[in-house]
């Protein structure tokens, strides 16, 4: 298996798991966990998803991570089309298994009513959704670069990463759901009907310049991230490489 077939699949595996497991908190549980249980799914299954898929890929499962890592220069076009790829085919599948869990499997409904999607309207208009994902996805592609830098501190970037995710859905959940994550809202949205995917736009455009914002930021702040650089100690909690 060649390396980046190796990181292409951690990462279509890594984005499935995340997908399923905390949207599926949403979906198949949130009137009894609540948006704090939801959270809490989110922000730890990223966490332990860092620890576990870290050293093989760098566990970016999101398009947003990835194309700050790119712009960051740690990774060529190629490599980041890969793992796009993979993300948003993890999430697909992921979307797909969550579907076809409320289609029949005994009582089991959907406690979201669309499939954990995100959406704009209740709460927040659709350019409020829209500033926030931007803001909320650059506190997560900042702290991602950041934590993983050449001159952060070693072992805590999993722990650092999944705490933030969580807080950032403490805030966002009550607004649009929170996406922070393109693939995350692509994958549930392509199974929850024509209303969902009229909207998902916004959810793939907004984090991902939000992003963007992020990686020019930390440019700023001279601090390259060791998140992925070829094949040269991926693991985000320990990785150390030479500044660009």
């Amino acid at each position: 298996m060649t390396g980046m077939l190796r990181k292409a699949m951690a990462e279509f595996l890594g984005t499935f798991i995340l997908v399923f497991f905390a949207v599926g908190s949403a979906v198949f549980g949130i009137d009894k966990i609540g948006a704090l249980g939801v959270a809490l799914a989110f922000g730890l299954a990223l966490l332990a998803l860092a620890y576990a898929l870290g050293p093989v890929s760098g566990c970016h499962v999101n398009p947003a991570v990835t194309l700050g890592v790119l712009l960051r220069r740690n990774m060529s076009v190629t490599e980041a089309a890969w793992y796009w790829g993979a993300q948003l085919a993890g999430a697909v599948v992921a979307g797909a298994v969550l579907k076809l869990m409320t289609s029949g499997f005994g009582d089991v409904t959907d406690q979201t009513g669309a499939l954990g999607t995100n959406d704009w309207g209740k709460t927040v208009s659709g350019p409020g959704a829209f500033v926030f994902e931007i803001v909320a996805t650059f506190l997560l592609v900042f702290v991602v670069l950041t934590v993983t830098a050449q001159n952060a501190a070693p072992g805590f970037a999993g722990l650092a990463i999944g705490l933030v995710l969580t807080v950032i859905h403490l805030v966002g959940i009550p607004l649009d759901g929170t996406s922070v994550n393109p693939a995350r809202s692509f994958g549930p949205a392509l199974f929850a009907g024509s209303h969902a995917m009229s909207h998902v736009w916004l959810f793939l455009v907004a984090p991902l310049i939000g992003g963007l914002l992020a990686a020019l930021v930390v440019g700023v702040f001279n601090a390259p991230t060791t998140l992925y650089r070829g094949q040269r100690r991926t693991d985000p909690t320990t990785a150390k490489v030479p500044r660009d």
